[in-house]
């Protein structure tokens, strides 16, 4: 059995995501189950940084001790994720005594190998985004010395301590050389090209891993009056939590599951991973993950959601709203590939009604009555119907396509080409015409076989879009578990025995 790694990065334990934050969860779980329902051995791997000045000051604010505030918004990020079905395998958080003790193990083998070395820093710091920035990089916002976050647009610190480098810029001509033998290191292609002509091609400097300036962080320990700062400790999850072990025989886990075969991050730390892990993996002899890919945004209508401005939208609330899986299934329908989704409770309201209520509940709500009113609720398909199943065939190979490149919303729209196609087949065949003669006793029951073979494939297919909905759809069909699988999609003969069940998605009000 094949084994899928797979990560999303591990959110900021300073407040609670927004929506936007999670729909990265939500892709990854997509994904995850897509890779578990076609055969796949996944490891799905999530969690939360919890170390930082950022986390040190909030806590200072709200008199409390930053593990009580980790401890806080680490839960109530892990109660959305549990809330939206989020299949991960591990949960690891950088406060971890197992973690720590690894990252420990981790800085101290790369400087006795001379990867890093102790110097001094000038420059600008942006405390919410944890980064530092050149003379060159940091924006102007007035004067010499009124400089701005390229990347948030907010205010930035001057800042001049000693700290302890990672030797990034030795390995920049080795990261480049496996980028060009590797097309696709980092997908989509834009932002790829974004980071070599950027950063690669000007060449990489070396990166700062320590911070003095704070004490909520993993300790040096040839230095304790250091701190390891964000690079070392928190994009190290991804190897601590197999239980590599840089001095010794890591665990079986690292051994079976390592290199991660996918890396799921957001647009605005896709520089991080793939400039900076890299070279930290190469540093320790580690072969490099096989793939990045960097998401975009959802957006606030046409404006950027932002918790300082209050424009956002909250997945707990939505979900009571739109049901977790009609959330999920907006989330993964509205975001391009490439380029930034949006989201507002309209669009949210007429994808809701018009593709979940109108097009899949009534399909599966027709057919299903149709067939007990029809059939006796009994059904095998010996045969395909030729007007449904090259639809239906045809769209399993365009998902799986679809899927296999991270597209979600490509996927989606082939499935619902299956959906309207059914639609479409009912208003042709007329099955409430066919039953009122005799003679076509055994076209009526070939059309109802072939329309709930046709949800048959949908249910799969849904399965790692919309889990709940999918179990609601195999227990109206009575579909027994052998059933669910990916290997079903070509049996010929399936029995049925469908029982009508509530509506998958009551409609809703216009808002």
């Amino acid at each position: 059995m094949p084994k899928f790694y797979i990560t999303t990065a591990i959110p900021y334990a300073y407040r609670l995501p927004h929506v936007g934050n999670t729909y990265e969860a939500v892709f990854t779980d997509a994904v995850a189950r897509y890779h578990r329902l076609i055969g796949d051995e996944v490891f799905f791997l999530t969690g939360t940084d919890e170390h930082g000045q950022k986390i040190q000051r909030q806590a200072e604010e709200e008199g409390i001790p930053p593990q009580a505030l980790a401890d806080r918004v680490t839960g109530g990020l892990r109660g959305i994720w549990d809330r939206c079905n989020v299949s991960y395998d591990a949960f690891i958080r950088t406060t971890d005594a197992a973690h720590k003790a690894i990252v420990s193990a981790i800085f101290n083998k790369l400087y006795e190998q001379g990867d890093i070395y102790k110097s001094s820093y000038e420059g600008w710091y942006c405390t919410p985004d944890e980064s530092f920035y050149t003379d060159s990089q940091a924006l102007r916002d007035g004067g010499e010395n009124d400089r701005v976050c390229p990347d948030c647009g907010r205010p930035l610190e001057r800042m001049t301590e000693d700290a302890y480098f990672f030797r990034l810029s030795k390995y920049g001509p080795r990261l480049m050389e496996h980028i060009e033998q590797n097309p696709d290191f980092l997908v989509p292609e834009a932002r790829k090209n974004e980071m070599v002509n950027n950063f690669l091609k000007p060449g990489l400097q070396d990166l700062c891993v320590t911070r003095s300036a704070f004490t909520w962080g993993v300790p040096v320990e040839i230095d304790p009056g250091h701190v390891m700062y964000v690079w070392i400790d928190a994009l190290s999850n991804y190897i601590t939590a197999l239980g590599y072990n840089p001095a010794g025989q890591s665990a079986g886990l690292f051994l079976k599951n390592w290199p991660a075969d996918l890396h799921v991050v957001g647009k605005d730390i896709v520089r991080f991973h793939f400039l900076y892990w890299p070279c930290i993996l190469m540093a320790l002899g580690l072969p490099l993950y096989k793939q990045l890919y960097g998401h975009g945004w959802f957006n606030m209508g046409t404006d950027k959601m932002s918790k300082s401005g209050g424009n956002v939208l909250y997945a707990p609330e939505l979900a009571d709203m739109y049901g977790v899986d009609g959330l999920r299934y907006y989330l993964l329908r509205e975001m391009p590939f490439s380029a930034d989704g949006s989201i507002t409770h309209s669009l949210l309201t007429a994808r809701y009604n018009t593709d979940l209520a109108n097009d899949l509940g009534n399909l599966l709500s027709r057919t299903v009555a149709m067939a007990e009113k029809y059939c006796g609720a009994e059904l095998e398909t010996t045969e395909a119907h030729p007007s449904v199943e090259n639809v239906r065939a045809e769209t399993v190979k365009r998902y799986a396509a679809a899927m296999d490149a991270l597209h979600t919303q490509h996927a989606l729209i082939e499935v619902w080409k299956l959906v309207d196609r059914c639609n479409k087949f009912i208003d042709e065949t007329a099955p409430w015409v066919l039953a009122r003669d005799p003679d076509k006793a055994g076209e009526l029951r070939a059309v109802m076989a072939a329309l709930c073979r046709a949800l048959h494939t949908l249910t799969v297919l849904l399965t790692p879009v919309m889990p709940e909905t999918a179990d609601k759809m195999a227990a109206q069909l009575g579909l027994a578990p052998a059933l669910r699988t990916w290997e079903s999609l070509d049996a010929r003969d399936i029995a049925f025995r469908v029982k009508k069940g509530a509506a998958l998605f009551p409609r809703l009000e216009k808002s």
